[in-house]
């Protein structure tokens, strides 16, 4: 009840973000203690890592549902957000447009009804994305058609989305001018074109690449608890991403090239220079090459037991901690605790869920590298097969090992 009531208000967004904020605080306390050994109680063996890890992953669900929570509100805190940057866009454009075709016409100022084409093609479009927003209201406004189904803003969504408001603003605007009788030149337009059907087009080919490398297996991904504005340019892990960065620059110099050019000619299509054109290709491609490059396929290279600190030399048996080496085991984005309590490792029949170690500021296991866990009783002795199944659902090749009676 308390997650619909928050989903419902765009008041109790700040409740929300608050109680996560409070459990998420409370959760890297409670880690940092029990890393440091407080609280755990004295149990044989494996047994206190196993109480830790349960404790840390009872809190865990707590942090995901609060963010879960958060990711309900959100959508109808930001739509109105939405609408003030489409009337602010409106209300430039409808102050810009006839101002400049005021200064650029021939027979100076005056206000006559091809002046008003700008302005009112200005508040059509307002009109109409107000709308979609409205309808859209319970998953982001006019955000709803840029959040992918990973729940984080796609880039090239946004890119292709601004070109295609450009472009619908510019033929509205010419269609009103001309119907008013004022003077418009329709030629020139095809460089926009160009550009409109390139982004467009690497929008579809980037959701056709993450799909087909996601079913391969090739690119692990994991839903984000709610979309953020640094989606567009970092990646999945919220680092950085030079690939997306690129784009998003260079389509936002070449949309502000077109919009000037609109203001200053009203009369006629923004004409784009073909270097221009080239330079957003060339921008395409390289983030379009970064999508097929990108990912990593979870691997183990090797399974060793575990090394202890003056333990002797001997083969892997039931009870001992096996050491999985290899690549890819947390997905970007899985870093969370509620994430990593998903990896789970496959000995023969058993599934092993792999324990949390806590160590100040994050946990020693899992790793994306390395993975320990202890072989069950359950695991029959003789040549048995280990896989590791990752938060994303991907999984890992299979080594074969050998447990000593």
């Amino acid at each position: 009840m308390a997650v619909h009531e928050a989903g419902r208000c765009g008041g109790c967004t700040h409740e929300a973000r608050e109680e996560h904020r409070r459990e998420v605080a409370a959760f890297r306390a409670r880690r940092d203690r029990l890393a440091a050994g407080e609280g755990v109680p004295d149990l044989p063996g494996g047994a206190a890592r196993r109480w830790v890890s349960d404790q840390l992953a009872q809190h865990a669900r707590t942090v995901a549902e609060r963010g879960r929570a958060l990711g309900e509100a959100w959508p109808h805190a930001v739509w109105r957000g939405t609408l003030y940057a489409v009337w602010g866009t409106v209300a430039v454009l409808a102050a810009a447009v006839p101002g400049a075709y005021a200064l650029t016409a021939p027979d100076g100022g005056g206000w006559t009804g091809a002046r008003t084409a700008g302005p009112v093609a200005a508040v059509g479009m307002g009109a109409l994305l107000t709308a979609v927003a409205r309808v859209h209201r319970a998953y982001g406004g006019l955000l709803a058609p840029l959040i992918g189904e990973d729940n984080r803003l796609s880039t090239s969504r946004a890119v292709a989305a601004a070109w295609v408001l450009l472009t619908v603003y510019a033929a509205l605007h010419l269609t009103l001018q001309g119907a008013a009788g004022g003077a418009v030149r329709p030629a020139g337009g095809d460089r926009l074109l160009t550009v409109l059907a390139l982004v467009c087009a690497a929008a579809v080919a980037a959701r056709r690449i993450v799909t087909v490398r996601l079913l391969g297996q090739r690119v692990q991904k994991v839903r984000a608890e709610r979309p953020r504005a640094a989606d567009l340019l970092c990646d999945d892990a919220g680092r950085g991403s030079l690939a997306d960065a690129q784009y998003v620059l260079v389509s936002a110099f070449a949309v502000l090239f077109a919009a000037a050019r609109l203001v200053r000619r009203p009369g006629e299509p923004p004409e784009l220079p073909w270097a221009l054109v080239a330079l957003v290709a060339l921008s395409a491609a390289t983030y379009l090459a970064a999508k097929c490059a990108e990912g990593v396929r979870p691997v183990i290279l090797s399974v060793v037991r575990a090394p202890e600190a003056g333990a002797p030399d001997a083969p892997i048996r039931t009870g001992d901690d096996i050491e999985i080496r290899g690549a890819g085991f947390v997905p970007p984005g899985a870093a969370n605790p509620a994430h990593l309590t998903r990896t789970v490792v496959r000995i023969g029949p058993v599934h092993v869920q792999v324990p949390l170690v806590p160590a100040p500021g994050g946990f020693t296991n899992p790793t994306d590298t390395t993975l320990t866990v202890p072989v069950p009783a359950e695991v029959a002795p003789g040549w048995t097969d280990v896989q590791v199944v990752t938060a994303s659902g991907a999984v890992t090749n299979r080594v074969v090992i050998d447990v000593s009676a």
